[in-house]
């Protein structure tokens, strides 16, 4: 079959396939509400009265004026060398300024804000909907009041995400272990309780990094679900390849990116809310359904923070696949321009898959390595270890005793997140299930001695990796009266030992 024939086959399958999904069902989620009357806070120089003046009579501007310039009749408050704050979201900000004394202290309440400062009053990428930053000259003021004026009535959009606290691997008895979410999320719409976090629904804008993030999943993404989103997937290359198509190649691209004018017929462009809303589970799945290559279409509207989470990502799933033989391009970013030229299959023809997402982001994944793996051995022609060395920040790993050091004590067990420490019942003794293991840090944080520590890893033994194993155990010590076990030797040496000196 020559090349142009090849082509337009897997142009009629790319269109069958994506017909065949068109009408798939999301799973609805919650909606957050919003409403604005049009109150409008103008932060700036005299640029800020100007601005006030151009708004129609559906904004209803109060100055917040860092000059002397004249309000022209409009409500006023003057900044006279206060720090401005900025909080909030549509229909709920509250602007504060504060002076040395507690006396100078004022808050207006708006709507809206248009920020005409200098500097940014926000500086978080993805800024809270209703709160509008730009320069101060006439066009960009003027493109602003016209968004600005879009935004008075009421409003929803969907929630985004969920949370489960009972798995959330940020903080045990004081201690913080992982801020990954709170660290990648562009709207800082996630705070610390320090037990647990707080995701703000209302700042949240569905950028989905934190779910990618998360180990545990404990914050998931539901708009659409992991579940849907694969759902999707599986789909649309089964029926690819039952209408004849071949080597499939999947392009994740973000709703608001723009995909090039043309592009292979083997490409098959799959629209998410953003980019970093699907991560390893969804690409190494994507792969075990049977696509030759993972794209992930790269623009320059995704945050520095959230790109860096999606190289650390990337960097995971390489070396995952370059241990079991496969190639390290298999997921990769690319750009518009790249795209244009893709059309060559990096992975090799295995069989799909046809496992369901779980509803567990880590069991999905292990689904995913699981079967990659069992395939590996059957297509490649060197076999895959074992096992394979991750790099730090990874969330699949073993935990490490310190023989010398570790008393026992159990701290670590009734502070893992993930449940992979657990005790040896009636039995002095610490186990280990790798497959839970989160790579939080929050045992090595914890331990009174700092007699344990994690090492990232993945093992790709199905049965290893989830059986329960003994990092260390020792005879109990027995009571000298009752001969009753009670507490472990080391404790009791210990105990001795810092008692040695005591009058009694």
């Amino acid at each position: 079959m020559s090349a142009k024939m090849d082509e337009e086959l897997n142009i009629f399958a790319r269109d069958a396939a994506f017909a065949a999904v068109s009408g798939m069902l999301i799973e609805p989620t919650s909606i957050v509400n919003y409403a604005s009357s049009g109150v409008v806070a103008v932060i700036g120089d005299n640029s800020a009265s100007r601005a006030a003046s151009a708004m129609s009579e559906a904004l209803k501007p109060h100055l917040i004026l860092s000059g002397d310039g004249n309000p022209e009749g409009h409500a006023c408050t003057r900044i006279r060398q206060r720090e401005v704050q900025v909080e909030g979201y549509l229909g709920n900000f509250l602007i504060t300024l504060k002076g040395v004394n507690p006396e100078e202290v004022e808050t207006v309440k708006a709507d809206l804000v248009l920020d005409l400062s200098d500097t940014e009053l926000l500086a978080m990428p993805l800024k809270p909907p209703g709160y509008i930053a730009c320069p101060s000259s006439e066009p960009a003021i003027q493109q602003a009041i016209n968004e600005l004026e879009q935004m008075t009535g009421t409003f929803e959009k969907p929630k985004y995400f969920e949370y489960d606290s009972s798995i959330c691997a940020h903080g045990r008895s004081g201690n913080i272990a992982c801020n990954r979410c709170i660290d990648v999320c562009p709207a800082d719409a996630i705070k610390s309780l320090r037990e647990s976090i707080e995701v703000n629904p209302n700042l949240c804008q569905g950028g989905g990094a934190c779910a990618s993030a998360c180990p545990s999943g404990a914050i998931r993404y539901v708009y659409p679900s992991a579940d849907d989103t694969l759902s999707l997937i599986r789909r649309l290359l089964k029926v690819y390849r039952e209408e004849g198509g071949q080597d499939a190649i999947v392009v994740f691209h973000a709703a608001e990116s723009e995909m090039p004018g043309s592009f292979a017929g083997n490409v098959l462009p799959v629209v998410i809310e953003e980019l970093a809303s699907v991560g390893i589970e969804i690409w190494l799945s994507t792969l075990a359904y049977g696509a030759r290559t993972v794209l992930l279409l790269d623009d320059d509207r995704v945050p520095d923070r959230v790109r860096r989470e999606l190289q650390r990502q990337l960097l995971t799933s390489t070396e995952i696949l370059g241990g079991m033989g496969y190639s390290a391009d298999a997921v990769r970013l690319i750009d518009n321009k790249e795209l244009e030229s893709v059309c060559i299959p990096v992975m090799p023809e295995i069989r799909s898959s046809t496992y369901a997402g779980s509803g567990n982001k880590r069991q999905t994944a292990f689904m995913a390595i699981d079967d990659l793996y069992q395939q590996a051995l059957v297509v490649l022609d060197d076999q895959p270890p074992g096992m394979v060395t991750l790099t730090a920040g990874a969330a699949f790993g073993e935990a490490i005793i310190n023989d010398s050091a570790c008393t026992l004590c159990m701290s670590c067990v009734s502070a893992c997140p993930g449940n992979a420490l657990q005790s040896g019942q009636d039995v002095p003794q610490l186990r280990f299930i790798e497959s839970m293991c989160l790579q939080c840090g929050m045992c090595t944080s914890i331990c009174p001695e700092r007699a344990i520590s994690i090492a990232p890893r993945i093992l790709f033994d199905r049965e290893q990796r989830s059986h329960s194993r003994s990092l260390y155990e020792e005879p109990p010590f027995c009571c000298v009266s009752c001969g009753k076990p009670f507490a472990t030797k080391s404790v009791i040496d210990n105990m001795m030992k810092k008692l040695s000196g005591h009058w009694m």
